[in-house]
């Protein structure tokens, strides 16, 4: 049968996504933060002719790379409303074990594979005691944290384990080739971050993800494995934070107490920034590079002039704060102007 006829021709299309307008790019976070890395890079430009030079942004890129690393995690996490906030403790047992081992004249391949281990283990501890014992996450990650440190201060006291061979301490150290000065953590960070983004926003895994975070239990009676699902993103933010330990203890050359410390207030400043609802069901890992970045980029430039640690921290709140209250003013105030 013909479809030339009018009569037959079908009286309405229904597209499988909304038309894309400028003003919707123009209203995404990630466009905001677009916006703010090019204004943080040309203020620090100015500030300091030192801030453009190749190899100072490559070297800066060894600050961040492994924080980077876990916000990916993290943002899954967030993401399905649960949260780590052990995995600086994790670096530090993770990076005791290393460097126990290598005392004893453990070969590079054995410390990889015990940092990464020790770090899928805390995660399991974390994921079966969030999960199968219904405690909630924020406060089970509390406890892991003053316990995973603890061991490490214990067992660590004042002292440092430095005994590592060169062929380790070349990974956190290293560059992709001498012709291509780029951190290999780096390298990893940006692979990494391909692999999260496609999974979360080109798989099923992806929707199941968003789902959870929008309502569990509705997520569970359609037939997701909550549940196994939010005890396998424990156990990957534990891996990712062994391999942070592993990138984080070659760069340094050492294993101390205080290692990575504070590195969760970071992550999760980069996380929310990154534009993940703290409440879940929304985000995606473009907005967490791009705040990677902003926040990179940032620290690296108030350095260059010397501004204090303290400083830098006090920033950090002060992002962290605002990257939450933000959306939700912006949503009040759309609210009262309808």
């Amino acid at each position: 049968m013909s479809l030339s006829n009018p009569a037959l021709a079908p009286r309405y299309e229904v597209a499988d996504r909304p038309p894309v307008r400028i003003a919707d790019i123009l209203l995404r976070w990630e466009t905001v933060l677009v916006l703010l890395l090019i204004a943080v890079i040309i203020f620090n430009a100015s500030i300091s002719p030192y801030f453009l030079d190749f190899y100072n942004l490559a070297d800066a890129t060894f600050n961040f790379s492994e924080k980077a690393i876990l916000a990916l995690a993290m943002a899954y996490l967030i993401i399905v409303r649960d949260i780590d906030l052990s995995i600086a403790a994790i670096i530090a047992l993770a990076s005791l074990a290393m460097g126990l081992a290598a005392q004893i004249g453990a070969p590079t391949p054995v410390l990889i594979a015990l940092g990464l281990g020790v770090g899928v283990l805390c995660g399991a501890f974390n994921g079966a005691l969030v999960t199968y014992f219904a405690l909630p996450s924020i406060v089970v990650t509390i406890g892991t944290m003053s316990l995973f440190r603890g061991i490490a201060q214990v067992v660590l006291g004042d002292q440092a384990l430095t005994k590592y061979p060169a062929s380790f301490q070349a990974i956190g150290q290293g560059y992709i080739s001498e012709a291509v000065p780029i951190p290999i953590a780096f390298v990893l960070f940006l692979l990494l971050a391909a692999v999260f983004a496609i999974v979360l926003q080109r798989t099923t895994m992806g929707r199941r993800l968003h789902a959870i975070g929008c309502n569990p239990t509705a997520a569970l009676f359609s037939g997701i494995a909550v549940n196994r699902i939010r005890f396998s993103l424990f156990v990957l933010m534990g891996l990712l934070a062994g391999l942070a330990a592993v990138l984080l203890t070659s760069r340094i050359g050492s294993t101390r107490p205080n290692i990575a410390l504070g590195f969760e207030l970071e992550v999760v400043t980069t996380v929310v920034l990154g534009g993940v609802s703290i409440s879940g069901g929304a985000g995606g890992i473009a907005g967490v590079v791009l705040a990677v970045f902003v926040l990179g980029l940032t620290t690296f430039g108030l350095s260059l002039i010397n501004v204090p640690g303290i400083v830098i921290s006090i920033l950090n709140g002060v992002l962290l704060i605002l990257s939450i209250a933000a959306p939700r003013l912006a949503a009040r105030l759309l609210r009262r102007r309808t």
